[in-house]
């Protein structure tokens, strides 16, 4: 069979024809180089001047530089994420405030940094919990700003069926409010369900993405399956 790569006059019948392909195009030395120039500057940051008369140990050399370089300043940015973390991990507990304290604690909290703040009064069972929810909550993230208040003495005439009441704030600014027992779920509240729902508007870097309340088809599905077992137990007798 012949080539058809071939330089022929056959060929090139065939290839006008489209019968077969066109013949490869040839890459040129000079292109080549122009490839390679461009790999090497993407790469290092360098050319190929860079290179001209480097001994096989000096390349290595360099390469080896290349690596550090690209450690140091991996090196350097995490340095400075840490930092930063660091400086803003500050808190860490659940501060009681006044409302002297209110603007300060809260409006001039700083750039950037969430506020929580729990509205309370004691003797009410769900502010009791929410309570010590976010005790742990404030230790699990310390970047965030935790305060409780009781809420007569933040704000005067605050009604207590509006208990617990929580609000949240960044930059001075209110973001949510979440008030009453109804909004938070009664005793049956979870921590999760809480830390969950501080995440919804970021206030806290929880890895909870989904509500962990019992949908109703499981609450559902764990009663009827309980029914069942009762009755084998009651059919054994």
């Amino acid at each position: 069979m012949q080539d058809p790569n071939e330089d022929t006059q056959w060929n090139d019948i065939l290839r006008s024809k489209g019968i077969i392909p066109e013949k490869p195009k040839e890459v040129t030395e000079d292109q080549i180089v122009d490839i390679l120039e461009n790999t090497i500057n993407e790469k290092t940051g360098r050319t190929t001047d860079d290179f001209e008369g480097k001994t096989l140990d000096e390349l290595d050399e360099l390469e080896d530089e290349e690596d550090e370089k690209v450690l140091f300043e991996y090196r350097q940015k995490r340095i400075a994420e840490m930092k930063e973390l660091a400086s803003k991990s500050k808190y860490g507990e659940v501060k009681e405030i006044s409302a002297e304290d209110y603007v300060q604690e809260v409006n001039n909290a700083g750039e950037d940094i969430w506020v929580v703040l729990h509205l309370y009064k004691a003797g009410i069972p769900l502010c009791t919990l929410i309570n010590q929810y976010l005790a742990t909550l404030a230790r699990k993230f310390p970047t965030t700003k935790f305060l409780k208040s009781i809420s007569t003495t933040c704000i005067p005439g605050w009604p207590d069926k509006n208990l617990p009441t929580i609000f949240i704030y960044r930059n001075g600014s209110m973001v949510k409010q979440i008030i009453g027992a109804i909004e938070l779920r009664g005793m049956k509240l979870t921590e999760a369900e809480l830390e969950w729902m501080l995440g919804q508007v970021e206030a806290v870097p929880t890895k909870i993405m989904e509500d962990p309340k019992p949908k109703v088809k499981d609450v559902l599905f764990s009663t009827l399956r309980q029914g069942t077992d009762d009755l084998a137990d009651s059919n054994d007798w």
